[in-house]
């Protein structure tokens, strides 16, 4: 018999066991999982139940913690932090965590998923990037929301709601985004506001889409500059894109890259790591860039103008590597790199890489299940891990990349 309401609303005392995909941690009563926000693996807390369905789990968040784990910090941002009254403002909530904990637990996550859905026994390492040591994983973020309420009050949303929480300060945020200070500003009949800050001084921020500030934002990473229109997605740390270019760009190197081979550069955005192999291997690169935004595909073409062998193509992946598929395998020494997005590349995406036959893959994920899952297709079909890395692009969040190399 469901019994979906059982603990609802209830406190719960639970020794907390491990940390789970998504950020949250696993404890155990009366043989049932209890999925917990605000924990470390290790301690004892007390825990309001706020979700209860039945089955065999439910989900709550700590409002008291009974023996804290050494690891345990004061949270950095105090409108983010878990009190008696529940969770905070949300998007930091690896927050009360020290940093270098923050990254084993990852590390963990990753662990585990390669294991259950690749079958890859295999400890990576989750690397700081930058100056985040030195500065507690602070000041990084150079692109924000924030929600605005209807009394025109912006700030984030409060975990796992719609609730805007007011705030003084966006401590992951670099400092112009601060220094614009459109957090502590009244902005009546707006419900959403964007901000970018770029590598090369630009600032640009939209209010219900409506763009001010710079029209342009001009980044430069991985040997390149990229003109991006508003909107456009970019790497949020401030040195995340160019680290990823250069593992890229490594793993390439690796693998005995081709530059005349047909190579592809897969969910592309504004050409990333074309450019960045590019600048790397020289202007006489093959590749094509497939991306199925329209306006990033544009930003692509430009950026890309210089490479005369590059080609930017505006379409879903589906439905280019359906048309090229149908062509016959790619030529010997090609290249596929893959940036796809949250949910992974997906069943029919892979059966497609797997019938085109490239000697290398490069698969960059910022999910580290929706890449397990990808990658136990790949291998099994005749590609062998050659090299991963992790990075902690995000501190203070349970997010991370991932760059995995295979070969055939």
């Amino acid at each position: 018999m469901k019994t979906s309401t059982k603990w609802l609303g209830q406190f719960l005392e639970l020794d907390i066991e491990k940390v789970a995909h998504g950020g949250i941690f696993v404890a155990r009563h009366d043989s049932r999982v209890v999925f917990v926000s605000g924990a470390i693996s290790g301690e004892r807390v007390r825990v309001h139940i706020f979700e209860d369905r039945g089955g065999s789990f439910a989900r709550g968040e700590v409002v008291e913690v009974i023996t804290p784990s050494p690891d345990r910090v004061k949270h950095f941002w105090p409108e983010a932090e878990y009190t008696a009254d529940g969770a905070g403002a949300g998007g930091a909530e690896f927050g009360h965590i020290k940093l270098d904990r923050q990254r084993e637990l990852k590390a963990d996550v990753l662990q585990e998923a390669l294991e259950r859905f690749a079958g890859i026994d295999k400890r990576v390492e989750v690397e700081s990037v930058g100056n985040d040591d030195l500065k507690n994983g602070l000041g990084y973020r150079t692109r924000v929301q924030l929600n605005v309420d209807s009394s025109g009050e912006p700030g984030p949303f409060r975990e796992r709601s719609h609730e805007v929480v007011p705030v003084r300060d966006l401590p992951l945020a670099v400092d112009e985004i601060n220094e614009l200070a459109l957090h502590r500003k009244k902005s009546p009949n707006v419900t959403k506001i964007e901000i970018a800050s770029s590598s090369t001084g630009q600032l640009q921020w939209l209010i219900n889409a409506k763009g001010f500030g710079d029209e342009r934002l001009v980044e430069r990473a991985g040997g390149r500059t990229f003109r991006l229109s508003p909107g456009a997605f970019w790497q949020v740390h401030r040195d995340g894109a160019e680290t990823l270019a250069k593992e890229v760009v490594r793993l390439a190197k690796v693998a005995g890259f081709t530059n005349s081979a047909e190579n592809l550069d897969l969910y592309g955005g504004v050409g990333l790591f074309s450019g960045a192999l590019a600048a790397a291997f020289g202007l006489d690169l093959k590749i094509t860039t497939v991306e199925n935004g329209k306006q990033a595909g544009e930003d692509a073409k430009r950026n890309l103008v210089d490479i005369k062998a590059a080609k930017a193509v505006t379409a879903p992946v589906e439905r280019f590597l359906d048309e090229r598929a149908s062509q016959g395998t790619l030529p010997k020494g090609s290249t596929i790199v893959l940036d796809p997005p949250r949910a992974g590349a997906g069943k029919h995406v892979v059966s497609r890489l797997l019938e085109l036959e490239a000697d290398h893959i490069i698969y960059v994920a910022c999910d580290p299940v929706a890449v397990a899952r990808d990658l136990k297709p790949l291998i099994e079909g005749g590609y062998r891990l050659n090299d991963i890395k992790a990075f902690d692009l995000f501190p203070h969040t349970h997010h991370f990349e991932t760059v995995v190399s295979l070969v055939r």
